[in-house]
């Protein structure tokens, strides 16, 4: 019973000057613009707990809406990446062409496979060279389970995805996504500077911002030094948050 319920929902086309409204939700009613430019009342039941867009059928009949709405889909957010002994990316997993990397990272070895493959291989291995010095990373995949290993300078062996630390297998993890052969229209990152290592930020923060060129990026940060190099690299702004009497708020914006 305290699950939050969508009140309120616009969008709108903006042609010159002209704002022409295609969904308007009032609660538990929407108006919809269709293909031909009737105004509409959705065909269906709403539920409160879900966008309209959510509920959308009929993409012939609201193509624009349609459109939209897989837009949106195509957005990432990565929160975290899960790196625990147990976690999935450490284990050997069915593997198919992956372009984009899951949420939890658990295609790693896929992933990464892929920009070998269809992607910018080179680019991935300036990334792995920078940020760990004559190593060099391997996908193997008997029997369609890709497995993932790394050969370091001073081993003798390579180490598999078990024996990597949670710092280096994170890294891996930005490369798949900031690297991807399909860039979404907007990528958010939260915190990627977690269980990195210092030494790590610069590499990480010179992929940030080559990955700025290809697609919207967002990113969240509590580290000052990673904030500053993307700063410094790409002259983005920066947006500092201060949480007061529980509430997030802007404080500064500097250039």
């Amino acid at each position: 019973m305290l699950d939050p319920e969508v009140k309120e929902e616009h969008v709108w086309a903006i042609e010159k000057r002209r704002r022409l409204v295609l969904l308007e939700r009032k609660d538990r009613s929407a108006f919809l613009r269709e293909a031909n430019g009737d105004r509409v009342t959705f065909p269906a039941s709403l539920w409160a707990a879900e966008s309209v867009l959510a509920q959308l059928q009929e993409p012939h009949r609201f193509p624009v809406l349609s459109q939209f709405k897989s837009e949106f889909l195509s957005w990432r957010f990565y929160h975290q990446f899960r790196t625990d002994l147990e976690a999935p990316l450490r284990q050997p997993q069915i593997g198919i062409r992956t372009p984009v990397l899951s949420h939890d990272g658990r295609d790693l070895a896929a992933a990464l496979q892929t920009i070998i493959e269809i992607g910018d291989g080179r680019a991935l291995q300036r990334g792995v060279e920078l940020a760990f010095p004559g190593s060099s990373i391997q996908v193997e995949a008997p029997q369609g389970r890709f497995s993932l290993s790394m050969q370091m300078p001073g081993i003798a062996r390579h180490l598999d995805a078990r024996e990597l630390s949670d710092g280096t297998l994170r890294y891996l993890c930005l490369l798949a996504v900031l690297l991807s052969p399909r860039p979404p229209a907007l990528l958010a990152l939260n915190e990627p500077e977690t269980s990195l290592h210092p030494d790590l930020l610069e590499p990480v923060a010179q992929l940030l911002v080559s990955a700025a060129e290809r697609t919207q990026l967002l990113v969240t940060t509590h580290s000052d030094g990673l904030a500053g190099l993307v700063q410094k690299m790409s002259g983005a702004k920066r947006i500092r948050l201060e949480k007061i009497d529980g509430e997030t708020r802007v404080t500064t914006e500097t250039h």
